[in-house]
């Protein structure tokens, strides 16, 4: 199945990933080759992917931000749990994972998927369905961090177990409701995996039930809650955070 990413950064970070097969790449006329594009243009000659220059209409008809640039290729490549395990073993860490429950908006998930990537995280879960998978809008919304991030499809409240049993993971849900234990007031520097929920439900009872312990972020303006994609991508530092004093005290 093949698609077309648009966006300078995520077209290039495709490209930079190389976990696709890649088959042409369409250049705006007018485009100039410095920056960016430049380097674009570099990797497609280091991939031999062939280049074009087509007038800017036949962009504006795959995407309305294409930023004068388009690269053809494959589907995105799903992980599997195992493959995430396996790199948090690899990298010989305690596994960073992100449980992301229903999550619908494409640039939530991007930017969720951008903030797991910043922060190390050794994968993503997304549900099979009724949520937004990793579409061209959202590689774009990421900047192209998806292409270098492992995202597995699968039943989340099974996936929460498998982690729990294979890398005696802790399970974390953030929730901002009475039950939630202030974040930081729990752990957050071994075997992790974050659950974030729908924009507007949060998380399913399902889902919540297989979380240890819920976890809210302090409010003290007059919203009740925050952006989904800002609350999971603050809970990813605070993570970080945790991480890497454990490390420097070791």
């Amino acid at each position: 199945m093949k698609e077309w990413i648009c966006g300078r950064n995520a077209v290039y970070e495709t490209l930079r990933a190389r976990r696709r097969q890649f088959f042409r790449l369409l250049i705006a006329s007018g485009v100039e080759e410095k920056g960016r594009i430049e380097e674009i243009f570099a990797l497609c000659a280091a991939r031999r992917v062939p280049v074009s220059r087509v007038p800017r209409p036949q962009l504006d008809s795959l995407s309305e931000s294409h930023q004068g640039v388009a690269l053809e290729c494959s589907g995105y490549p799903y992980a599997g749990l195992h493959d995430i395990l396996a790199l948090a073993r690899q990298r010989g860490e305690p596994l960073l994972a992100l449980g992301l429950d229903l999550i619908q908006n494409p640039q939530n998930l991007g930017t969720l998927l951008r903030s797991a990537e910043a922060v190390g995280a050794h994968g993503v879960v997304i549900p099979l369905a009724r949520a937004a998978g990793i579409t061209p809008a959202v590689v774009q919304a990421s900047s192209g961090a998806s292409e270098h991030l492992l995202v597995a499809q699968a039943n989340l409240a099974q996936a929460l177990e498998t982690f729990k049993e294979e890398a005696d993971a802790w399970v974390v849900g953030l929730e901002g409701s009475p039950e939630s234990e202030p974040y930081d007031r729990v752990r957050l520097d071994g075997a992790l995996v974050l659950v974030v929920g729908n924009e507007g439900e949060g998380m399913r009872p399902l889902v919540r039930r297989h979380c240890d312990v819920l976890v809210s972020l302090p409010m003290r303006g007059k919203i009740e809650s925050l952006n989904a994609a800002v609350a999971g991508s603050i809970m990813l530092y605070k993570a970080l955070e945790a991480r890497s004093r454990r490390e420097e005290a070791v």
